[in-house]
């Protein structure tokens, strides 16, 4: 096995699968990459039993094999290389693997492809097919919801739903939820409701662009997503997820539209005096302004006016924790947010248009 490549497009297919790449699992071929190449191809898969990366790039020139490699040590005596060099790797059949660049020489003992774990072969299975931009839109907008407990192992994940040609992604931690539906534009017969891990979600968040379409297959416990020149699978969670529908409040009118710049500002400011033990901020909402406030003891007091519209008949406070504030203001791109309050202690929401509904329950605020 004897092949020729230009060393970006090597870095580029090693940043697209060294995520699936783990150093602490009982086998040991999992610190590996297999390398394969076919055509004018060179094929990296990585895996670590949970999700499976694979990214195609091209050759200069090739002879057809297999081998799997040390991921860290290629990865980094690729990366030491000279910028714009062209890249030569040779594998005997010893398992021995040469780096030729210039002068500069590296050997390295790899593994047989026949050790590395198989991936599933989706064939035949159902999928959609969705534009990149609109899938990274709706992971944006609800992935930070995603718990980061094991309490409850089914909140660890996304939900992805898809019926006909109905797609919702929905993503809940118990304290604040994240739903977003869209049309696919045209019907399908797939009527699927997933849960996909938060390791998965980022690296699909990771891979997709502004640009083209990506393929998603479902099988019974695990799901695809293929792009042009990569793919991933993952292993679903297991079990029901809740029924997000019933926790979504009616609109009300008591509504607070501030500008979201503004209102971003000020929270990340003002959460700066908050901690562990006294997370929740204060919003005063007044008819045409809103204090964002927090006051620590020990620690000091923090205070900032922005201009608001609120609908309600009298002024409210209410608190918030700042995280959840903050997480979805700088994921939306309106100017403007509607903010509906309806006392002290009910969920405040965040709706834009009928696609997308943002819930967060209040904090008690200290006395």
């Amino acid at each position: 096995m004897d092949f020729t490549l230009q060393k970006e497009t090597l870095v580029d297919g090693i940043q697209t699968v060294q995520n699936a790449v783990t150093q602490k699992s009982s086998l040991p071929i999992l610190a590996n990459v297999l390398l394969e190449t076919a055509g004018n191809e060179l094929k990296l898969t990585a895996t670590d039993l949970d999700i499976g990366i694979c990214s195609n790039i091209p050759l200069i020139a090739g002879e057809e094999g297999a081998i799997t490699v040390p991921a860290k040590k290629f990865f980094d005596i690729i990366r030491s290389l000279p910028d714009g060099s062209d890249i030569n790797i040779t594998i005997k059949k010893n398992n021995s693997i040469t780096i030729k660049s210039g002068k500069a020489l590296f050997k390295i003992i790899g593994l047989p492809k026949e050790d590395f774990p198989a991936l599933p072969v989706f064939e035949d299975k159902a999928s959609i097919t969705i534009d990149q931009k609109i899938l990274k839109e709706m992971l944006n907008l609800t992935d930070f919801a995603i718990s980061k407990e094991d309490a409850r192992h089914i909140l660890t994940g996304i939900l992805f739903a898809v019926k006909g040609e109905d797609i919702s992604v929905v993503a809940t931690d118990g304290r604040r939820m994240a739903v977003i539906n869209k049309k696919l534009g045209k019907k399908t017969l797939v009527d699927r409701e997933v849960v996909i891990p938060y390791k998965a979600v980022q690296e699909v968040k990771r891979m997709l662009g502004d640009q083209g379409d990506i393929t998603v297959k479902f099988s019974d416990n695990q799901v695809m997503f293929i792009l042009p020149a990569s793919f991933i699978i993952s292993r679903l969670i297991e079990g029901e997820y809740p029924d997000y529908g019933k926790v979504i409040p009616k609109k009300s009118g008591q509504i607070v539209t501030v500008q979201r710049d503004s209102f971003l500002s000020a929270a990340r400011r003002v959460s700066i005096l908050t901690d562990q033990d006294s997370q929740a901020v204060k919003l005063n909402i007044q008819k045409t302004k809103m204090t964002i406030s927090k006051n620590t003891p020990y620690l000091g007091e923090a205070k900032e006016e922005i201009s608001a519209e609120y609908s309600g008949d009298k002024d409210l406070e209410i608190g918030f924790n700042p995280k959840y504030l903050i997480d979805v203001l700088r994921n939306l791109e309106e100017d403007d947010i509607l903010f509906e309050v309806n006392d002290q202690n009910k969920p405040g929401v965040i709706r834009k248009g009928e696609e997308y509904t943002y819930v967060v329950l209040p904090m008690q605020l200290a006395a």
